[in-house]
């Protein structure tokens, strides 16, 4: 048998962390198995649903790269095909109409609860033929009336639920509009769903639609319910606790391999190992592995993460996701250095995308003053001579790399009779505007020397003015 699986989104709002969580899962073991990816858009909520959230479901999914093999499929787009399977339900005597309105029935649940007893629908409709001409009616399926429903789920292990807790489901609303429950069980049928992950919140779903794929003679699938995430508190994910969209991640400056390496590992592990690749969690990945326990999401951990993907992945990777970066922040990388090159200096001092691009300003525009703190310690009346020395010294380099630029730092420092940090600091501060930067060899290396010394020349006059003032 081919795997298949799927992830069927509802686009009412953003992917959210615990929806990308399920789809990765869902992909790792289609692809574990050598099988099919679908992706199914449930927007039978035609109030709520937007082409606004489809269309994130699918920026997400694209910048997660989980790509799948079938699809985008929309339930809106198949409603015929649920409505000749409710007909054929209806002359098989499997399904029925009932007229029985919305009044009657809130009526009859008070009365259950009044009593303690589980608030349901009574089946009253469900032998009935004396029909009313002109009124309305939703379509019900028959529930089995005895026995059980066993669900052996990868994650729970045996679940087993009678039938006597289950009553009649609407499959078919007064509107005309087939409910969210078909039309899951249609589309697995027809897609021809092997394995269903989701989340735990769909357990009650499952027995009834196990019943309805029972009634069709359609194959069941297997079942995997992952538990939810929650915040560090302890208290379900939400937008308190950071960001819970996809694509805030990737405006955060998260990589989208750290993301997948850090949802992987809320709730699923292979020995002691945290670093993942795509590669690794494909050829490691089964939906035994996934723990039953709820999964605290830790934001320390995932910037941890996001430093070794910085750090590792090669520039050129990097450089792909870093560029919106720049472009978010109005840096024009077209002229300077190639972005690929900035990466490989600035790698090891950032821990998001965002940082990253917010950090290397100086390698592509001038500006406008020097950081305050930076430049009150180190531009001072002192410093003007070593500048001036050191500015003549980088402009006679004639072979410009890392090693002569080194070479004429040093040997300034060494004719001036002064320690590194005398010529170093305020040679930073010049070259970049601030206190902070990679090594000044390779992060000259990357700027041309007429800038430098134009920088220069801006620190001295700081140094005029403050000698003036």
């Amino acid at each position: 048998m081919s795997v298949v699986t799927r992830f069927a989104p509802s686009p009412t709002g953003y992917l959210h962390v615990g929806g990308a969580r399920t789809a990765l899962y869902s992909w790792l073991y289609a692809k574990s198995q050598g099988g099919e990816f679908v992706l199914r858009i449930e927007d039978t909520d035609l109030v709520r649903s937007t082409d606004e959230a489809k269309q994130a479901i699918l920026d997400g999914m694209t910048w997660l790269g989980l790509h799948h093999d079938k699809g985008p499929y929309y339930q809106t787009e198949r409603f015929e095909r649920y409505n000749q399977i409710i007909d054929e339900l209806l002359d098989k005597g499997l399904a029925y109409k009932c007229f029985m309105s919305v009044e009657e029935l809130d009526a009859i649940r008070d009365e259950q609860e009044k009593k303690g007893e589980k608030p349901r629908y009574p089946g009253t409709w469900r032998d009935r033929t004396d029909h009313p001409e002109g009124q309305t009616f939703v379509i019900r399926f028959k529930n089995p009336l005895e026995g059980e429903v066993v669900i052996k789920d990868h994650v729970r292990g045996e679940i087993r639920i009678s039938n006597t807790e289950l009553d009649d489901l609407i499959i078919k609303r007064t509107d005309g509009a087939p409910t969210y429950n078909f039309c899951v069980v249609v589309d697995d049928w027809d897609m021809g769903i092997t394995h269903v992950v989701r989340g735990e919140d769909h357990i009650n779903n499952t027995p009834r639609q196990i019943n309805i794929l029972n009634a069709l003679g359609a194959p069941i699938p297997e079942y995997a319910h992952v538990s939810m995430i929650l915040g560090d508190d302890g208290k379900k994910l939400s937008k308190r606790h950071g960001a819970v969209s996809v694509m805030q991640y990737r405006d955060d400056g998260y990589l989208p391999q750290a993301v997948l390496n850090y949802l992987v590992r809320l709730g699923w592990s292979h020995g002691d190992q945290e670093i993942f690749s795509l590669d690794e969690m494909i050829e490691h990945f089964n939906l035994d592995s996934i723990s039953k326990s709820a999964s605290a999401f830790n934001t320390e951990k995932l910037n941890w993460l996001n430093e070794h993907y910085i750090k590792t992945l090669p520039a050129s990777e990097v450089a792909q996701h870093a560029k919106w970066h720049f472009d978010q922040q109005g840096i024009d990388y077209s002229k300077g250095p190639s972005v690929e090159s900035v990466i490989e200096v600035q790698a090891e001092r950032a821990t998001t995308l965002k940082d990253l691009a917010a950090m290397s300003h100086y390698f592509y525009a001038d500006f406008e003053s020097f950081d305050e703190k930076a430049a009150k310690k180190h531009l001072r009346v002192v410093a003007k001579e070593p500048l001036l020395a050191v500015k003549d010294a980088l402009l006679a380099v004639q072979d410009w790399n890392p090693d002569k630029i080194q070479a004429a730092i040093n040997n300034t420092a060494e004719t001036l009779g002064i320690g590194m940090g005398k010529i170093g600091m305020p040679l930073r501060v010049a070259a970049t505007g601030s206190g902070n930067s990679p090594s000044l060899d390779v992060t000259l290396n990357l700027m041309e020397k007429d800038k430098i010394a134009q920088r220069i020349d801006m620190a001295l006059i700081y140094i005029a003015n403050r000698e003036n003032s």
